[in-house]
């Protein structure tokens, strides 16, 4: 049976710029593979660098937030499924679709735990070790609320699956673990080899925290690794870079601010290592991922490389938690062509263990049309998330329904 499929996105898709617009496009993509009609709608502003969603056969919409005309569009597409892209959308349209699409299938596409980011970076900034009390926060609330309204939640991370399990007591019938899904089928035929490649690279969105937070400490690592190839030089790419990261552009040490990459692939291609030295994130990296795909090494922190493998496959590259050790590992690592070569095969074991498109997107599908096929049966089994719904969505309700009269009255 083909499904009408609404996505309401926080932010337009961006695949070029950030690790989760290639996430959101790889499930719109999944969606219409379906023969399934989909439309993305979203209150944010249009942006530089999103994707024309229309070549891919999906359509869109600008939506108004705390406003009733989202009520008569929603009830006019008359959706069989609504995906909201991260908590915050769930909490402003999720009553509305309650209301005027009850019977659509409501997923949440987590991206990653944004409580589990935030009580680390908070951990972090007062420069102490994060602990699982740090989780008993506002943010945590609202976000677990959300995975309990919804009738499923898409979770990037294993280790946030088994967070949500052990630490949460979410039922595990409302989660689906679903990594990146790459298409093994077209991943580079040829790449360049050990002495073709030069210099170190990272990449990430600048207005990410964890990034520009890695960008920082880069910035205490980089002489170390200077001190030893002092011919080397570290190439940082994002989109957005703010003034105060333009201004750590230093050729003389080889600290070069690139910015925005035209094509992500070709500058990880021509690099011998990434270096991502995250201290503080949640869900699996974007750009680590890439290094596999194009089977460069990277050095990364245990908080880098959480749930990205298993203790069976070997990390493609090493793994480093000071700034010393991170140096070593990256200096070893681009002098070494033994070493290149094995985190090559180390990549392309994980890509086909954890990635494979055709094999995640199918156990999505299937268990999709599962729920959709007994929804009354499975909404009932979730009776906490029913209660959720009846009494926290009233106030978020009347909320919006306040904000939307008094924008009324003001512009009167």
């Amino acid at each position: 049976m083909s499904q009408r499929v609404l996505v309401i996105g926080y932010v337009w898709p961006e695949p070029n710029s950030s690790a989760a617009g290639t996430h959101m496009m790889s499930l719109l993509k999944l969606f219409r593979a379906q023969d399934w009609q989909v439309e993305f709608a979203t209150p944010a502003q249009p942006t530089e660098h999103m994707i024309e969603l229309n070549s891919y056969g999906i359509s869109s919409k600008e939506i108004a937030l705390n406003c009733s005309s989202f009520d008569e569009y929603i009830a006019e597409f008359n959706p069989s499924i609504v995906m909201f892209d991260r908590f915050m959308m769930e909490e402003q349209f999720g009553w509305r679709v309650d209301k005027f699409a009850p019977n659509a299938l409501k997923i949440l596409d987590t991206e990653d735990l944004q409580c589990l980011r935030q009580a680390r970076h908070t951990a972090h900034k007062v420069k102490r070790d994060f602990t699982l009390t740090d989780l008993q926060s506002e943010i945590a609330k609202r976000e677990i609320a959300a995975i309990l309204r919804c009738d499923l939640s898409l979770i990037i991370s294993s280790y946030e699956m088994s967070l949500l399990e052990s630490f949460f007591k979410v039922d595990m019938s409302l989660c689906h673990h679903l990594p990146f899904m790459v298409n093994l089928d077209a991943l580079p035929d040829s790449l360049p080899e050990f002495k073709q490649r030069s210099h170190f690279m990272t990449i990430g969105n600048f207005r990410h925290a964890p990034n520009w937070d890695a960008v920082l400490y880069l910035q205490e690592i980089w002489p170390l690794i200077k001190k030893q190839l002092p011919d080397a030089q570290l190439h940082i790419y994002g989109s957005y870079p703010p003034p105060k990261a333009t201004a750590l552009n230093n050729p003389k040490t080889g600290f070069l601010i690139k910015g925005w990459a035209e094509d992500a692939n070709h500058v990880m291609q021509s690099a011998k290592v990434c270096l991502a030295p995250l201290r503080f994130g949640a869900g699996i990296k974007g750009k680590l991922l890439e290094a596999m795909i194009n089977q460069t090494p990277s050095v990364t922190t245990d908080i880098g490389a959480e749930g990205m493998t298993q203790q069976s496959l070997a990390w493609p590259g090493k793994i480093a938690n000071s700034a010393e050790e991170f140096a070593n590992a990256a200096v070893e690592l681009y002098k070494e062509r033994t070493q290149f070569e094995q985190s090559a095969n180390n990549a392309n074991q994980l890509l086909k263990a954890f990635y494979d498109q055709e094999q995640l997107g199918a156990k999505l599908i299937t268990k999709i049309n599962a729920i959709l096929e007994n929804l009354a049966t499975h909404r009932m089994n979730n009776f906490t998330g029913q209660m959720l719904k009846h009494h926290t969505m009233k106030s978020t309700q009347y909320m919006a329904q306040w904000i939307e009269a008094k924008n009324k009255n003001n512009s009167q």
